[in-house]
């Protein structure tokens, strides 16, 4: 098994050399004397090594075992090169799975399970009804509207006169920049500038088409580019590469409006007959729900988003296909919507954020390539891009089935039941 086999892995110092034992036993001094840092044990040890000689020290500094944390299967040797540093080990997420649900998308078709990373107990089971409801339904309508990485460099001008002339300059040698972005990059293309003013800082949105990666290095790296040729061009002073108008890892408007990484609808019809045998409540009171929680409580709240608690499936899916975590605050803007039919309802959720990908970052670690592989999105797509917005279209899906199955809760007035069956917590 993974565990024993990353017990095994962890454990296997009983056939070091002596010199080996020696080696460590300097190290573990000098780390006590302070001669050398925890980051630079990789410089002195094999990578497995240096995990273990830093966790042991830690655990002689504060007093604490940290055997679980040492127990892992994924590959180290390219983990602490490109994921983690000062590594002592890991964490283990549980993961379920939810459905099979159909998806009729236009990258993502026929049934596929989700693999969930949660500890929140009753919350794939709440997404598996949903992804029942759906599938019975005919399956979820999803499309990509819109995509494209972002980041805003931010400058600082001389007057009001001077930064309206910086994006003048902009708008001109838009084609400059273009070719000067794309030179950095083999995948990225530079789709589109856009500026805006505050006083003297003048903020400069630039979009790319980053295929299969989420692309927050390369759009970075492509950024400088362009930022030190506006500089140069203009006479402005970069001050940040990133202005916060990309807006990167916090809730904005403008990538509600605007939208970054890829943007995500998805639908369903869902008929009378089985809103009263899965969720036990009717079309009425489903819509109400939506109203006046989602909507108008929302709206109430100044919450940026409008929906049930779509951040939760979209956390658990990212932090099973090994997406950046942090992107899951973008889930939260998503916006949930419940028509009234002649047949019953139509529920979608809009998600106009999700920055995903599946080349690069956490997804060639060991355990999120599995989940990735199970979607049949691992690696880059044929035509490139197409993995990505198939990934993207497929948490759509699993956050429709989460809002269906949360709602339907609320409306038959389950939901505290539901938790004290499987919250247990």
């Amino acid at each position: 098994m993974a565990d024993d086999a990353g017990r095994r892995n962890n454990d296997a110092n009983g056939a070091k050399s002596g010199h080996d034992n020696e080696r460590e036993t300097i190290i573990r001094s000098r780390l006590r004397d302070r001669s050398i840092k925890l980051y630079e044990l990789e410089k002195e040890l094999s990578p497995l090594d240096a995990i273990r000689v830093r966790r042991e020290f830690i655990e002689e500094e504060t007093g604490t075992k940290l055997e679980n944390i040492g127990i892992f299967s994924i590959d180290i040797e390219r983990v602490v090169r490109r994921n983690c540093e000062n590594m002592i080990g890991t964490v283990q997420v549980p993961v379920g799975v939810a459905g099979p649900v159909l998806v009729n998308g236009g990258y993502a078709q026929g049934l596929h399970y989700l693999p969930l990373a949660t500890t929140e107990g009753a919350l794939i089971a709440s997404v598996n009804r949903g992804c029942s409801a759906i599938t019975e339904a005919g399956g979820a309508e999803v499309r990509i509207l819109h995509d494209g990485m972002t980041r805003a460099p931010v400058f600082a001008a001389d007057s009001v006169g001077h930064a309206a002339q910086v994006c003048d300059w902009v708008t001109v040698h838009r084609d400059e920049l273009r070719v000067a972005a794309e030179s950095t990059t083999s995948h990225g293309k530079l789709t589109d500038i856009v500026t805006f003013v505050a006083g003297t800082s003048v903020y400069v949105r630039l979009e790319f088409d980053t295929k299969d990666a989420m692309g927050m290095n390369m759009v970075t790296i492509a950024s400088a580019k362009i930022a030190d040729l506006i500089a140069q061009g203009t006479g402005v002073r970069l001050i940040a590469l990133s202005g916060n108008m990309c807006a990167d890892k916090k809730p904005a408007a403008i990538n509600s409006i605007m939208g970054r990484g890829r943007s995500v609808v998805a639908g369903i019809a869902i008929p009378n007959e089985l809103i009263s045998s899965i969720f036990k409540t009717d079309a009425k009171t489903l819509a109400e729900v939506n109203y006046r929680k989602n909507l108008v409580g929302s709206a109430r709240a100044g919450a940026m988003g409008f929906n049930a608690h779509a951040a939760n499936v979209v956390a658990a899916m990212f932090i099973a296909c090994g997406q950046d975590a942090a992107h899951a605050i973008d889930g939260s803007t998503c916006i949930t919507t419940v028509d009234l039919t002649e047949t019953g309802v139509y529920v979608a959720v809009t998600l106009p954020s999700l920055p995903v990908g599946t080349v690069g970052g956490g997804t060639g670690i060991d355990t999120q390539q599995e989940c990735l592989k199970l979607l049949g999105v691992a690696g880059g797509g044929t035509p490139p891009g197409t993995n990505a917005k198939k990934l993207g279209e497929i948490i759509g899906v699993g956050v429709l089935a989460g809002e269906l199955s949360l709602l339907g809760a609320l409306a038959a007035q389950h939901l505290a039941r539901a938790h004290q069956q499987l919250g247990r917590g």
